[in-house]
């Protein structure tokens, strides 16, 4: 059976805030943790006010050591922001105190442009993402026997195990990426409708080459769900996810102070222009009730021929997605822990 995992985007619901929001993303990962999913994942996502999830490290650290056995990462580090040795410090840290728990997923996001001004400022130029791949695996392996601007450097704390390296990815660059470091590949099938995804990831298998870390392709499809006990209930409860994903479109030119409640949707309704766009963003989720998402996962873990399928649970509210989890695990027969 695929792998099932959770990517948590810390939603910040109306009439919350978020320390709500981040205090509820660990009760969700506990639950998770209990019912037997493979990943918890939380997001980096910068000046972005309807979700609490900026510093995943941070975070990694609060679940990681309050869960038993469920594997905590990111979903994941922009890596242009930072510098690798420092990314490798910290997740070294993490893997130091949760040997074989920790996951190090990274993507290379541009931010807001005003995001990427402040965390980039002062900096006359940024190293090709490409090296700053290569940079984490000489951190993560201590390798000082290969040319490098920095070759005699040692990550520390210097630990018997490692994170996995998990590359994000929504196009054929990332695959690229992961498929010459010899890095795992997780795409964002959330971002587009159908299987848009299928020729990214074939290329990226098609081109993997072994590394120090992983020695065949691993591939995770990342989707959007949303579960409740009937199609009815799950319906009514997407009409809040549907204006969230419109509000973030950048067109709009504003961003949601927070995730919109079922009522505040029900109550704006929608114009034909935005009808037509739900239609289509409709086609990155899956809802419904326990064994119609299972369906619908299953297809997706199909013809992708995935590993692992993370599913992103970003919808209104807290008690609906602590349902929603126990009703999928339930659909799978996770075996709790």
């Amino acid at each position: 059976m695929v792998s099932l995992n959770i990517l948590d985007y810390s939603p910040i619901y109306e009439g919350s805030n978020a320390r709500e929001a981040l205090l509820h993303t660990r009760e969700l990962a506990h639950l998770a943790d209990r019912l037997g999913y493979h990943r918890y994942w939380v997001a980096e996502h910068h000046h972005v006010f309807s979700v609490a999830g900026s510093t995943p490290e941070m975070l990694m650290m609060q679940l990681a050591a309050t869960t038993n056995q469920i594997r905590i990462g990111s979903g994941g580090v922009m890596l242009p922001h930072y510098s690798p040795y420092k990314v490798a410090e910290n997740f070294r840290m993490l893997e130091a105190f949760h040997p074989n728990r920790i996951d190090l997923g990274i993507g290379r996001s541009p931010s807001f442009r005003l995001v990427n001004k402040a965390l980039n400022e002062a900096r006359d130029k940024r190293l090709p993402y490409e090296q700053q791949v290569q940079d984490l695996y000489k951190y993560f392996t201590d390798n000082t026997t290969e040319d490098h601007r920095f070759q005699e450097l040692i990550a520390t704390p210097v630990i018997e195990t490692t994170p996995e390296i998990w590359m994000l990815g929504s196009g054929t660059g990332g695959a690229k990426v992961a498929a010459a470091t010899g890095s795992a590949y997780a795409f964002a099938q959330f971002g587009f409708p159908s299987y848009a995804g299928l020729d990214v990831v074939n290329d990226y298998r098609e081109h993997f080459q072994p590394s120090a870390l992983l020695n065949k392709p691993k591939v995770m499809i990342a989707v959007f769900a949303i579960i409740a006990e009937t199609t009815e209930e799950a319906a009514e409860i997407a009409q809040a996810f549907d204006l969230w994903l419109l509000s973030i479109e950048p067109s709009t030119g504003n961003q949601p102070p927070y995730y919109p409640s079922v009522e505040t949707a029900k109550a704006r309704g929608l114009s034909s222009f935005e009808e037509e766009q739900v239609r289509k963003n409709r086609k990155r989720a899956i809802i419904g009730n326990p064994e119609e998402v299972k369906k619908g996962i299953e297809n997706v873990s199909y013809h992708y021929q995935a590993d692992e399928i993370t599913i992103i649970p970003h919808f209104y509210d807290t008690q609906n997605r602590m349902k929603g989890i126990e009703l999928l695990a339930e659909a799978f027969g996770l075996e709790p822990n």
